[in-house]
């Protein structure tokens, strides 16, 4: 039986290869009436400046942001994990960076996101898999799922690149397996319910 996605405070998404033009197909179905935030970890070269921002921000009906250290979490918030810093939640929720060493060869890595959102958020947390080429994101999802939360890859067949959606579902059972359209028209339910 899937988690409750009745009662969803956060929302976090990891993509590597691939990634940005599956953004491109979910983010911009959230409504502007969504309460939950939306954290997103995306593998981008570690000595660029982020174009995210500048992406996704005209095609987003929420606000999209490049997290900073320390800023308090505001619902209804797109936040894009900067370039070679792992993106954490504290308590509050508040936005973390560190610096730490780097995991699955990344940083911003999807697990530290998924396991200190899976902290916060409890079973108030969507996990959400999507393309990419190495195995970041298995235990992050795992650790959604042991906390109660709901957790959603992206049918690997459909992934531009299978090896992660793989990793997360080889990890253990997840609540829903779909493809980039279905995952946007759960996501437009989602906000519908929380209203």
């Amino acid at each position: 039986m899937p988690g409750n996605i009745e009662n969803i405070d956060g929302i976090v998404i990891g993509a590597s290869a691939g990634g940005v033009e599956a953004m491109s197909a979910i983010l911009p179905a959230l409504p502007a009436r969504l309460r939950a935030a939306v954290f997103v970890v995306l593998h981008l070269p570690r000595e660029r400046p982020s174009l995210l921002v500048d992406i996704f921000s005209h095609k987003c009906a929420l606000p999209v942001r490049e997290a900073q250290d320390k800023e308090p979490v505001e619902p209804g918030t797109i936040y894009f994990a900067p370039p070679d810093y792992h993106l954490l939640l504290d308590a509050g929720p508040s936005l973390s960076l560190s610096a730490d060493e780097l995991v699955h060869y990344s940083r911003p890595s999807i697990d530290v996101l998924f396991e200190s959102a899976a902290d916060q958020y409890g079973a108030r947390l969507l996990g959400i898999i999507l393309t990419g080429g190495n195995r970041d994101g298995a235990a992050g999802l795992a650790a959604v799922r042991r906390r109660g939360g709901v957790t959603l890859v992206q049918e690997p067949g459909e992934a531009q690149v299978p090896l992660m959606p793989e990793s997360a579902l080889k990890e253990g059972p997840v609540d829903f397996v779909l493809p980039l359209e279905r995952i946007a028209a759960l996501l437009r339910t989602l906000a519908g319910r929380m209203e």
